[in-house]
């Protein structure tokens, strides 16, 4: 193994190592054969176990292999052909899936006004209260982001009043929670309480983000959805074939804990970071962290010179503004080593 297999940065938590409990969930179930697609025993004792997790024991759990999958499947259970999705203006579903929702789902996206990340009530009212007829399209779905892609976090009141209005107008409500655990830990509850505030009737529940290999899961938590979800995974191309072993990695997540404890660890380093930077002439961090992601802004050529050494992503090309992304196996080590670089490269 050369040296940049090695390499660590602040790039995103999907750049992270998967951590060892799950590789040994994997190995763990790897002996004998087991029926596929799902209908072995032991997937159906960890979808079980992740509703109970979640506080909806009676809800329908779809494991998939993506955040995108978890997506577009919901859209397509959700939607009808003449309905549209509302979303904030940063969500996954608008800037990151390549018009997946369209093409797959055929389903058109709305955006709401969007404050730090999150859908205002004003936005979603203007877009689900304006007058509809057989010439416009409907919404029938609001799909908030916990936590959001700028790191934000939505507080319960905020969450009840945006799912109070969407199910007065008869819209369904979808959380993509490729970060629900980071959400969760930020605001101090657990599974069950962040979903149930949430008024959702979806859920993309997130793993990879959190220590996973790979996999998500949807949460169907409206039993008229249920029907036909089954057969919309598989044309959707999310259905595994040996599900067991994306069933094992969720059932290692929620043993004794682990998912809050990779979460919480990656919100801290998030903070450890916030809080050696906070102050440093050069450096503007545009909004203080409430989950596991610093923005900021920096000069052009101190950017440059961090990029040839860290990774990380360019949010915002225009006026320079970075992310820098932790994760369950950031270590306090890379935060101050990366801190200080931060302040060498703006002191040039």
């Amino acid at each position: 193994m050369n040296g940049a297999e090695h390499r660590r940065g602040f790039a995103s938590d999907n750049a992270a190592s998967v951590h060892p409990r799950v590789l040994e969930a994997i190995a763990a179930c790897n002996r004998g054969h087991a029926f596929g697609y799902g209908h072995d025993p032991y997937t159906q004792a960890v979808e079980r176990r992740l509703a109970a997790e979640l506080g909806v024991p009676d809800a329908s759990v779809f494991f998939v292999f993506n955040g995108s999958g978890a997506n577009v499947l919901s859209l397509r259970a959700a939607l009808r052909p003449w309905e549209a999705a509302v979303v904030s203006e940063c969500a996954h579903l608008h800037t990151d899936e390549v018009g997946a929702p369209e093409a797959v789902a055929g389903a058109k996206l709305l955006v709401a006004e969007t404050r730090d990340g999150r859908v205002t009530l004003d936005g979603v009212r203007r877009l689900v209260e304006r007058p509809n007829d057989e010439h416009a399209v409907k919404p029938g779905l609001l799909s908030v982001t916990q936590s959001t892609e700028l790191g934000t976090v939505y507080e319960l009141g905020e969450l009840g009043e945006l799912a109070q209005l969407a199910h007065r107008h008869g819209l369904r409500v979808h959380v993509d929670g490729a970060r629900f655990a980071n959400a969760a830990a930020a605001l101090g509850l657990s599974l069950a309480e962040l979903l149930g505030a949430s008024g959702a009737d979806l859920l993309s529940f997130g793993g990879t983000k959190n220590g996973l290999m790979l996999g998500e899961a949807v949460v169907v938590l409206d039993p008229a959805l249920v029907p036909g979800m089954a057969h919309l995974r598989k044309q959707t191309l999310q259905l595994a074939s040996k599900m067991r072993f994306v069933a094992a990695q969720f059932d290692a997540l929620l043993d004794e804990g682990l998912w809050l404890r990779n979460a919480a660890h990656a919100n801290a380093m998030a903070q450890r970071l916030y809080d050696a930077l906070s102050g440093v002439e050069g450096v503007r961090v545009t909004r203080p962290p409430a989950a596991n992601a610093v923005f900021a802004v920096l000069p052009a050529d101190a950017r440059e010179r961090l990029l040839r050494e860290f990774d990380f992503y360019v949010w915002d090309e225009e006026t320079g503004e970075v992310r820098w992304m932790c994760a369950w196996d950031t270590t306090e080590r890379d935060v101050d080593v990366f801190a200080a670089a931060v302040r060498g490269a703006v002191a040039g």
